[in-house]
């Protein structure tokens, strides 16, 4: 039988050694001995805007991401855009389903994650239709 092991969780300074690593672009800093703040800009496709963004995480909630700029707008029906809780966070996983736990980096989550739902959010206002997925609480329409 094969030996059974525990993926351990990471911790804020394993979080932030990645982040610089990866995207040493973003400033990075520590919020107390268990919490990280990232603010970064991020580009989807190349003819895609430049979204900055703010990203801050502690080890006892989930991880929270804003775009500060430019502004997201509501669609030509004056809808505001799928997976986009009312207090400007985005909604990029559904917590009851582990998509992101505390044994995940963010750097391979919350930032892919966060481009994705960019990418989603600019074709949404192309074609009228969110085809990123998924589900929400909030939402008024079920998804494929």
């Amino acid at each position: 039988m094969g030996a059974k092991f525990r993926v351990r969780d990471k911790t804020i300074a394993d979080q932030l050694a990645a982040m610089r690593s990866k995207y040493p672009q973003f400033e990075t800093v520590f919020t107390g001995h268990s919490g990280l703040k990232v603010t970064g800009a991020l580009q989807p496709t190349s003819r895609s805007a430049i979204y900055n963004f703010i990203l801050k995480y502690n080890l006892t909630d989930s991880p929270r991401i804003k775009i500060v700029s430019p502004e997201l707008k509501k669609n030509e029906k004056g809808e505001n855009a799928e997976h986009l809780y009312t207090n400007g966070y985005l909604c990029l996983y559904q917590p009851k389903y582990r998509e992101f736990t505390r044994t995940d980096l963010l750097t391979d989550t919350i930032i892919p994650w966060t481009s994705l739902w960019l990418y989603h959010y600019e074709v949404w206002h192309l074609t009228g239709e969110w085809l990123g997925g998924g589900e929400h609480p909030k939402s008024k329409t079920k998804s494929k």
